[in-house]
């Protein structure tokens, strides 16, 4: 039986936010008021949608888009944990399920040469219209209440899951690695033998520790592990696939 690595994207393998990275593209790499403004909160794709619209109307190429989005930097020990990921895919599947875009990923993965480490990314779908602008959608609809309207990742790691036992493909572990608010769903769906690894300092890993010894109806069976780099993880992953 396989592990399966999930991870998120924004603030785990990439050490920033690839939606306000993109920002860095315009000419004085700052948005105006009225779209910087008009965020509302749980509807963030409908916001990334403004921003990526004014960029295009600023008359940035799609390459200008991409080649500063090949440069925002990957979370220390990622490259090498993902590298790891690539060279054992006999053993391990690797998922990706993030509130960024389709083509940020793919962009990003692709310029680092990691591509091959991921199996399958769960995002919101984006890309270039007719007039070669960055479109966005929203990945799906859900009716959970503690997700972005957009995404509930616990709805999509089930999914996954139960596609895969259909397919025959059970998994011994599940370590699933992310950062932020939009990560404490899905872990509920996680077992007594999987790992929650939420990073150090961010989110998370507080939602977690407010969570123990609490009495309610959202609870987590696994081990939580928390980590600061890449390092951490692969350590875990090897001692998993040891035992």
């Amino acid at each position: 039986m396989k592990i399966l690595m999930v991870f998120d994207f924004d603030h785990t393998v990439v050490d920033a936010n690839s939606d306000t990275w993109v920002v860095r593209c315009l000419p004085d790499k700052t948005l105006p008021g009225s779209v910087e403004n008009s965020y509302r909160k749980g509807y963030w794709t409908e916001y990334m949608g403004r921003v990526l619209n004014y960029i295009g109307e600023q008359k940035v190429s799609p390459d200008r888009v991409r080649s500063v989005m090949e440069t925002i930097p990957f979370t220390a020990g990622m490259t090498e944990l993902l590298t790891f990921i690539a060279e054992n895919k006999n053993a391990i599947d690797c998922i990706v399920i993030s509130d960024s875009n389709t083509l940020f990923i793919e962009w990003i993965l692709h310029a680092a040469g990691l591509q091959a480490a991921v199996d399958k990314v769960f995002t919101n779908p984006a890309k270039l219209n007719e007039l070669g602008h960055v479109e966005v959608q929203c990945y799906h609809s859900h009716a959970c209440d503690q997700c972005p309207v957009n995404l509930c990742k616990k709805k999509v790691l089930e999914l996954y899951l139960s596609e895969q036992s259909d397919a025959g493909v059970e998994y011994e572990q599940i370590f699933y690695a992310g950062d932020g608010g939009n990560d404490l769903c899905p872990t509920s769906c996680l077992r007594g033998r999987d790992v929650v690894m939420p990073r150090k300092g961010y989110t998370l890993e507080k939602l977690l520790a407010k969570l123990e010894g609490q009495e309610g109806n959202f609870s987590v069976r696994a081990k939580n592990i928390a980590w600061s780099s890449g390092t951490d993880i692969l350590r875990e992953l090897k001692a998993s696939m040891q035992s």
